[in-house]
């Protein structure tokens, strides 16, 4: 039998993707990290990805103003560093230091990658729309980074380390560590 969900709670049906680490900055200001989960690729070429972020949140402010931002991607083993970064303001707080993380200077943006994340996103606000409560930013990704053993073509998520995080909705997290091949 199917069970009603209500439809505040709905978007936790197709939630369960890779949560991620956003960082932004405004030349001049320190740099802010949010915790995303709804993030999805856009197209291959030009490689673009796209985030929804709510208007409230200060790092929607920081990508408005910056055009720059990077999807830094957190192992399993951050689980309290991400949830600290969904649950901490940066406009009272220097997240990086709260959460123990370290900033790592980008190539080709201002905002810096996560040392201590296993993938990395440089990207370049290219548009953003408004849907309802949340903009949604298209970045155009200018480089891309990951951790060599833990990346082949896909990640290693059998590998120690490169187990991914995907975020199930409040507090709640699941582990990816099993990749499956399927005929077709």
């Amino acid at each position: 039998m199917k069970k009603k969900i209500p439809l505040s709670k709905a978007h936790r049906l197709v939630n369960h993707g890779p949560v991620v680490l956003v960082t932004s900055q405004v030349k001049g200001s320190r740099p802010n990290i949010i915790a995303v989960a709804w993030i999805t690729p856009l197209c291959l070429n030009p490689p673009r990805v796209g985030i929804s972020i709510s208007e409230n949140h200060y790092s929607h402010k920081l990508i408005l103003e910056g055009g720059e931002f990077v999807v830094n991607v957190p192992s399993a083993a951050m689980a309290s560093k991400v949830l600290l970064c969904g649950k901490i303001s940066g406009k009272e707080a220097d997240k990086f230091k709260k959460a123990h993380l370290t900033p790592l200077a980008s190539k080709a943006v201002s905002p810096p990658l996560i040392l201590e994340c296993i993938g990395h996103l440089e990207c370049r606000l290219e548009n953003h729309i408004k849907v309802g409560d949340h903009t949604f930013f298209i970045g155009r990704i200018v480089n891309a980074w990951a951790e060599g053993d833990l990346f082949v073509d896909t990640w290693m998520v059998e590998k120690s380390g490169g187990e991914g995080l995907h975020h199930l909705g409040g507090d709640a997290f699941a582990v990816s560590n099993k990749k499956l091949s399927v005929d077709g």
